[in-house]
Parts: C-alpha cells; structure tokens; sequence
C-alpha cells in the first residue's frame, strides 16, 4: 500500500498541474481579447468626443456624449450614403465573383490533370508575390481603354479573381474533397459544372467563409486604387470620401474617427456572421471526423 503512495500523489500533481494550465491559457485567451478589442473601444470613445478633448492630456478613458452630432457632422461634410452605397455594391459584387472564380479554379487545379498545370500554378504564385502597386498604371490604362475609368466596373472587374484565393481553396479542396465522391459523381453521369456545384461546393463552405471575410474586408477597405480609377467624384467609395475629412489645417479629429467608426460597424456585421458559420461548418467536420 505504501509503494501505491506516490503514484497517486503523481497523478494528483499532474492533475492540479493540468487545471493550471488550463486557468492560465484562458486567463492569456481573455488578455487576447481584450488587448484586441481595446482599439476599437478607444475608437468609439474618440467618435463620442470633441477635438479638445481627444487631444488633451491624460486621456480621456470614458465615451463622451458627442457621438451622433460627430456622426450627423460626417454627413453633413460628405456624401456618406451614396459612397457607402458604392462601396457596399463593389465589395459585395466583387466578394460574390472572387467565391465562385477562385473557388472553381482551385477545383480544377486540386481535382483535375491538364496539360501544363504546374507551370500555370507556377505563374499564378508568382503574379501574387508581385506588389500590387505595380500594376497600377497598366491596369488604368487598361480600364481607360475600355471606357471603365471612373466607374464601378473598374473596381469589381478586375479583383473578380486573385491569386491567394484560388491557392488557399486549392490547399482546403486537396485535403477535404475526397476523389470517392468525384468519382460517384461521374459515375451518376454529372459532368464538370454539375460535381463542381453539386459535390465540390457544399463541402468547400468554411474554406470559403474564409474567404469571403477576407475578400469583402479587403474590398471595403481598399483606398488607393479607388482613388487612382475613379475619376467621377459621384462614384467614389467610402474610403476615398472618409479622406475628405481630413483635412490640411484645423483637422476635426472628433469628426474624422466618427467617419471611420461608422465605416468599421458594417465589417464587424459581416464579419460576425461569415464567422459563424465557418466554425459551425468546422465544428461540424470536426464532429464527423
């Protein structure tokens, strides 16, 4: 009995061993969270006060009662809802075109052989390694030649598919479509499209998730080639038109973090709904595994 002592002692220490462990990673979860969601707490309590206020030292910790006069000031200085409109239609648009493009060209690439595969892979990783501001010039001129300049076709167009998409759905489709099911699919007479649709896409959901955040954040946020193509100053994007704010002298800074609250809280909507279903979608594949 006494040879069964520290065996069980053992097991206690590594048990209470486990529970700290446990204590401790959620407590540096929580300090996560926190330190993550910090700036936009001090984003909101920026919107809700004056100018003064923001620039005076200590800072002020607290929301003030400004908010929705900065809020009614921004659009009152631009015209917030038509370029909220613009915006809302490129990034969706072009979210929903970069989904289905990219998703059923890393199909190909992850499920099918054709003549020069890899060296078309090679090429399409290459054309994403180079700085996207290069292509500026060539892609207005481009969009010049086509009468596209200043309106939104020249914003959805050309993002329509992209490198990193169509290389992270290939990586998820090599590893969760199963060839049992394409070859079901054959058999059952379903050709390319059809397996695609049918089999491929349903089980591509949380890759695409993924995806779609990214894709319509990046999208939402994007500054430098709307203001490059978009010579109509009716057609601008949220981006573009908050930039007005902003001014040379006597910035109204109160105003200026206004405007950029009120572009942040339609991302945070997308952005808690496309996460939820990704890790529903993953939890469920956890499941069944």
């Amino acid at each position: 009995m006494a040879a069964e002592h520290p065996s069980s002692n053992a097991g206690l220490a590594i048990g209470s061993g486990s529970r700290t462990t446990r204590i401790a990673v959620r407590v540096a979860l929580l300090l996560g969270v926190l330190v993550s969601l910090f700036p936009f707490y001090w984003l909101v309590v920026m919107a809700s006060l004056t100018t003064p206020d923001i620039l005076a030292y200590p800072p002020r910790l607290v929301p003030g009662g400004h908010l929705l006069h900065n809020m009614r000031e921004v659009i009152h200085r631009i015209d917030f809802f038509t370029s909220l409109f613009n915006t809302v239609v490129v990034a969706t648009v072009g979210t929903l075109l970069v989904l289905f493009f990219d998703s059923l060209a890393a199909f190909a690439f992850a499920k099918y052989e054709f003549p020069g595969k890899r060296i078309l892979f090679g090429i399409l990783l290459a054309t994403y390694m180079i700085p996207a501001q290069l292509s500026l010039v060539p892609q207005f001129v481009t969009m010049a030649h086509f009468g596209w300049a200043g309106t939104l076709k020249a914003l959805i167009v050309p993002g329509a598919a992209n490198a990193f998409g169509i290389f992270w759905m290939r990586q998820y489709a090599q590893n969760s479509l199963p060839d049992e099911l394409l070859d079901a699919g054959r058999i059952d007479g379903a050709g390319f499209f059809r397996i695609y649709w049918q089999v491929a896409l349903p089980l591509f959901r949380p890759a695409l998730a993924f995806l779609g955040i990214f894709t319509f954040i990046s999208l939402w946020n994007d500054y430098i080639w709307p203001l490059v193509v978009m010579v109509n100053p009716d057609k601008v994007t949220l981006q573009v038109a908050l930039a007005n704010l902003n001014v040379a002298y006597n910035t109204d800074y109160a105003v200026v973090m206004a405007g950029a609250l009120m572009s942040v809280l339609p991302l945070i909507v997308v952005f808690l709904i496309g996460a939820r279903h990704f890790l529903r979608d993953l939890a469920a594949g956890a499941t069944k595994m």
